[in-house]
């Protein structure tokens, strides 16, 4: 669905990313792990069109897109939720969410209101809230809701739970959980490998604008070397 190869990108004349190598595909969630500053919201805003790519490529569905401007990077399938949120705080509930609506890639079963609010209950009642008057959790949900409208076939999330209570935490991965179910591909960024390692089904840990590390759950659980060297996760037992 997405190859990423040998991306390299970055920001006026300080190269960020050195050759970044990635693949999603159908029906997978695959997560970007790393500590701040290593280069994994550089991937994915080059990824999405907002950086320019300096060299290697990126293909979705077959189709080479590191070339095309953001706008049709999205229409082509991928729906971003940023980091920050980045909801339209001048707008209604209702209003940020059909703000996106399309159903480009002909969903035989798209995304509807109905549908976020089935998967956000708490958004339900709150349709007329000011977006910028929601708490941070809110706001959270309120952007994975607008991403979906857009009926994405790859869904990327930017640090899906940074700065949430547990509680909003946990709603999160239960979202994610339900998507996956659905056969939703999914890239997400989170500092929290417990939870990814149960969703995910394969991870990619970069390092300094490389990628450094890849595999599965299992094999993620078990490197606990790894986890603590390019993670700052401590050791148990």
């Amino acid at each position: 669905m997405l190859a990423v190869a040998a991306l390299e990108a970055g920001y006026g004349t300080s190269q960020v990313l050195f050759g970044v190598s990635l693949e999603v595909r159908t029906r997978e969630v695959v997560t970007l792990l790393g500590r701040n500053g290593m280069g994994k919201t550089t991937t994915i805003r080059a990824i999405m069109g907002l950086l320019p790519a300096w060299a290697g490529e990126v293909r979705f569905l077959g189709r080479a897109v590191h070339r095309l401007p953001a706008y049709r990077v999205a229409q082509a399938g991928l729906g971003l939720v940023p980091e920050g949120r980045q909801v339209f705080g001048n707008l209604t509930v209702r209003e940020n969410l059909i703000s996106t609506a399309a159903n480009r890639q002909g969903q035989a079963d798209p995304w509807t209101l109905e549908k976020v609010f089935d998967l956000f209950p708490h958004l339900a009642g709150r349709t007329r809230v000011m977006a910028g008057a929601l708490s941070g959790g809110e706001q959270q949900m309120l952007a994975i809701g607008r991403a979906l409208m857009t009926n994405p076939r790859l869904l990327i999330l930017d640090e899906a739970t940074e700065g949430l209570a547990p509680l909003v935490r946990a709603e999160i991965w239960r979202c994610l959980e339900t998507l996956k179910a659905a056969g939703q591909a999914i890239l997400v960024i989170d500092k929290n490998v417990e939870a990814l390692a149960r969703i995910a089904d394969r991870h990619y840990v970069i390092e300094k604008g490389r990628v450094v590390w890849t595999g599965d759950s299992s094999a993620l659980r078990a490197a606990g070397e790894v986890q603590l060297r390019y993670l700052g996760v401590a050791r148990r037992g």
